[in-house]
């Protein structure tokens, strides 16, 4: 069974930073959407480096990606 995040933390950080009132669940939301997106940046970062044929996802293979993934990615 994976390892679960503290959900305390995430919501302290969401409370502090706005002043509407969040839903029950928020903070897991916001959880898997992180993860979400954590993993559409590796898989792109992978197919970056796999491109180059390295066989390590580097710094700059991220980098590379971080802009697009982010973009397609906003609201």
């Amino acid at each position: 069974m994976p390892n679960k995040v503290p959900r305390k933390p995430i919501k302290n950080i969401l409370k502090e930073n706005t002043n509407m009132r969040m839903g029950a669940n928020t903070d897991l939301m916001v959880q898997l959407d992180l993860l979400l997106f954590l993993h559409r940046l590796t898989e792109e970062a992978r197919a970056k480096a796999f491109e180059e044929k390295s066989a390590t996802i580097k710094a700059h293979h991220v980098q590379a990606v971080a802009k697009k993934v982010l973009k397609s990615l906003r609201g």
